[in-house]
């Protein structure tokens, strides 16, 4: 199951290095990708077009990886990073840096700040895990504590100082990768690493979860530690996914809804080809991006979302979602 999404995200991140302003053929991409190209040519696919097309992979892989965890820890088939607070704290967060004007320290503000954001979600989350058994008030609390955060964003971007704060604080929101460098793979690849492994060390707890929680007790699982594993791991997942690209919509409900019932719906096995789909879309939408016609370059996060929700929608006609 895996062999195919892999293959296929692999032939997209090649073709993803074609397009752009300036077009590249296949021989010559695949000269620069083996170090037999001119330096124009290295110079554009080495350090312009591949680190944005690997970190959108790394986006959508993390992104889709968190959605598979959710909805088998909360038994809901919408869950996804946004529901447990991580993706709006994220970016609130991140608006604070850009409205307080912290980000033009350095480089690497922006990413901290949402990383941290979605770091402290995960903790204060995980902590309410603990503390109650009821997966309806982790989700309750999830939705009101997002909301808080999404009316902090409203505030500070209605008393953006100067239109500059503004226009930097939407484009954040819209969700970019144009100006992804190596350095910023790096940064966030500790918070991808880590949460990836913690997910993937919690799947098999998830197939118990999907008898019920008596039943996944009586199987001899702690719930507790289930649950936190799960909710650290979204959480450090997205806090990376966002901190290299900003806010991205949809891939993380979309990709795990389509690759289901390819895994006869076993949660324990959803994780990894959820992954792998998760960063083809991004990827695709990030060759979208470049390729369409328009005056203004579109962000990724609007693309994406124009393809998510079509599909979403599609979903839940179909299966019902409740």
């Amino acid at each position: 199951m895996n062999a195919a999404p892999a293959l296929a995200l692999a032939v997209a991140v090649v073709l993803a290095l074609l397009p752009g302003s300036v077009p590249l053929p296949l021989s010559r991409v695949l000269g620069a990708l083996a170090g037999q190209a001119s330096t124009g040519d290295m110079l554009i696919v080495w350090q312009i077009r591949l680190p944005c097309t690997l970190a959108a992979a790394i986006v959508g892989g993390a992104l889709g990886m968190s959605g598979a965890a959710l909805p088998g820890l909360l038994r809901n088939p919408r869950a996804e990073p946004g529901i447990l607070l991580v993706s709006a704290t994220a970016a609130l967060f991140a608006t604070f840096g850009l409205y307080f004007g912290y980000v033009t320290a350095g480089p690497f503000v922006l990413p901290l700040a949402a990383a941290a954001g979605a770091l402290l979600a995960a903790i204060v989350v995980a902590l309410t895990a603990l503390r109650t058994r009821s997966v309806v008030t982790l989700i309750l609390i999830g939705v009101g504590l997002s909301s808080f955060s999404a009316a902090g964003m409203a505030l500070l971007m209605n008393l953006a100082p100067n239109p500059f704060s503004l226009a930097d604080m939407v484009n954040w929101m819209l969700g970019t990768i144009e100006n992804g460098s190596v350095d910023d793979l790096v940064f966030a690849a500790p918070f991808l690493i880590a949460g990836g492994t913690i997910l993937l060390l919690a799947r098999r707890g998830l197939a118990a979860l999907a008898l019920g929680e008596e039943a996944a007790e009586g199987l001899g699982l702690d719930l507790a530690r289930q649950r936190l594993a799960v909710i650290v791991g979204a959480g450090l997942a997205t806090g990376g996914a966002m901190a290299l690209a900003g806010a991205i919509g949809f891939v993380g409900i979309i990709a795990p809804h389509l690759v289901r019932p390819l895994v006869r719906y076993d949660p324990s096995r959803l994780l990894v080809p959820s992954a792998f789909l998760g960063a083809l879309i991004l990827v695709l939408a990030d060759v979208g991006v470049r390729i369409l016609p328009t005056d203004a370059e579109l962000k990724l996060g609007v693309v994406a979302s124009l393809i998510g929700a079509p599909i979403f929608v599609w979903i839940a006609g179909r299966r019902r979602l409740a």
